[in-house]
């Protein structure tokens, strides 16, 4: 690219009208404020000159826009704009034909409510009367619906005329810089640009303005065999893995289990002063004075009103999910770190656990685990156990290299390069994901009580099912306060 002269880079970059492009450029570059030219072929092509030019951020925005303008003046040529207003005459006039035979049969039965249903009617006639004007009034105003499409048109075409050249300056800039960035007319690109445009406006024109013309436009063109066909196959499927992999499922929830008792046994069963205590003295060594009195006031915030069992609870499960993902997330972090393409396998699954929403993913961890605590501990290491290992990764490509080239050099081991040099450098990478995954865990903890977990997140359900504001919201506090503290005891003085 740098054999070229500036005007045959201009030239293979525009690849039409390139003295014009040039005297814009040059306008454009000779002042650091916005130059105001105009494009009349960018104004009269919108969207698919922006397209055509491989400016897809403008031209997107563009086509929404001129869509936009399009509809309306479709909606005020062509469509009917009562249309909605007329459906809801036909629901008043059912419910008038109703309320007349009532009244019929009222009248036949000399009944007492005879001037109920005569106010009744007379309602519903003045509604109708209400709606065939709002019709009128509609159906006279479709000019200026019309008017305001071809005005907003007019706007949105100046302003793709006035930015055209500043945009198409600042992509040519980068394609100086950048040769991987697209220069020219490209056939396919070209294409796209004016198929692509003229298909969104036309479809959506054609749907605004004619609602129901094209039955296929509004509802997708499918069968309920399809769906029924999925939802059989995917049953099968998840049978079959319950049938075979019982004794799999079993040994998880028996690992789980154990864990989870010897933590209830620790939190829970041992006396409240003793736990008080611990959790005051490691908030003291980790973070200093100051966050250990925060943790004492917390800690008997939960103790006055009646919390303490529950937060304990909550505490055990918590920290059952969060060392076994920190048991499993570090190690594979490790081993991802200097495999880039075994990391490039594991990253798509961590996507999926991270994006795929909860209430979805316990549906297989019922249908594997049933419901109770090991589920509730399995569905919040879905959720929270992906971060140690993505930091962990992280750290450890951060550790620069003349340092590991270093250690090498003076005849460092695998083992002594990994536990002198990369660990520690890493560590604050790696602290950052143990945090992570503790407060996502603990992010879990109402979603986890839908499915038999106990403690403070089953206070927030019930205050949600009963709508008790003053128990959702100091059970919610005391959920703020255990992550509180157990951040402050993770990263501690973050020095």
């Amino acid at each position: 690219m740098t054999d070229k002269t500036k005007d045959e880079l201009l030239t293979d970059f525009v690849t039409t009208s390139s003295d014009y492009y040039r005297d814009q450029f040059q306008n454009i570059g000779a002042s650091a404020k916005f130059t105001w030219t105009f494009n009349v072929v960018a104004a009269l092509l919108g969207p698919i000159w922006f397209g055509m030019r491989g400016i897809w951020n403008w031209a997107l925005s563009f086509v929404i826009l001129e869509a936009f303008a399009y509809i309306q003046m479709g909606r005020g040529l062509f469509g009917d704009l009562g249309s909605a207003a007329r459906d809801k005459i036909a629901q008043i006039e059912g419910t008038l034909a109703l309320r007349r035979e009532q009244l019929e049969a009222a009248v036949a039965n000399n009944a007492d409510n005879v001037d109920v249903f005569e106010r009744t009617i007379t309602s519903l006639e003045t509604a109708i009367s209400d709606v065939r004007v709002e019709i009128a009034q509609l159906e006279s105003g479709a000019i200026w619906v019309a008017m305001t499409g071809f005005v907003a048109l007019i706007v949105v075409k100046v302003c793709a005329g006035v930015v055209a050249n500043s945009a198409l300056e600042k992509r040519y800039s980068e394609w100086l810089s950048n040769a991987s960035i697209s220069s020219g007319l490209n056939p396919l690109r070209t294409a796209v640009a004016v198929i692509f445009p003229v298909l969104v406006i036309m479809t959506c024109v054609i749907h605004y303005a004619f609602p129901g013309a094209v039955g296929w436009l509004t509802d997708f063109p499918t069968r309920p065999e399809i769906r029924l066909g999925a939802i059989d196959r995917v049953e099968a499927f998840f049978a079959a893995i319950i049938d075979s992999g019982e004794w799999f499922f079993r040994l998880i929830t028996l690992g789980i289990r154990s864990v989870l008792d010897a933590l209830e046994v620790l939190f829970v069963d041992t006396p409240w002063p003793v736990i008080g205590s611990f959790i005051v003295l490691l908030t003291w060594l980790s973070a200093g004075s100051r966050a250990a009195i925060f943790a004492a006031a917390f800690l008997a915030y939960m103790g006055f009103l009646g919390f303490w069992e529950k937060a304990m609870t909550t505490l055990a499960l918590l920290g059952t999910a969060a060392c076994i993902s920190i048991a499993i997330g570090i190690p594979v972090g490790l081993f991802c770190a200097r495999r880039p393409r075994f990391y490039a396998v594991v990253r798509p699954i961590m996507d999926f656990m991270q994006t795929m929403p909860a209430f979805v993913f316990m549906i297989p961890v019922i249908a594997f685990f049933g419901t109770g605590k090991p589920a509730a501990v399995v569905t919040t290491m879905i959720f929270g156990g992906t971060p140690v290992v993505r930091l962990t990764v992280l750290g450890l490509r951060g550790v620069p290299d003349t340092i590991r080239e270093a250690a090498i050099a003076y005849g460092a081991t695998k083992w002594f390069l990994l536990t002198k040099v990369d660990l520690p450098l890493a560590a604050p990478s790696i602290l950052a994901g143990v945090n992570q995954t503790i407060m996502l865990s603990l992010a879990m903890v109402v979603v986890a009580s839908l499915i038999g977990a106990k403690g403070l997140g089953e206070d927030v359900l019930e205050a949600l099912q009963y709508a008790s504001v003053g128990q959702g919201i100091l059970a919610g506090f005391a959920i703020l306060f255990c992550a509180m503290i157990l951040d402050r005891i993770v990263q501690g003085k973050r020095e």
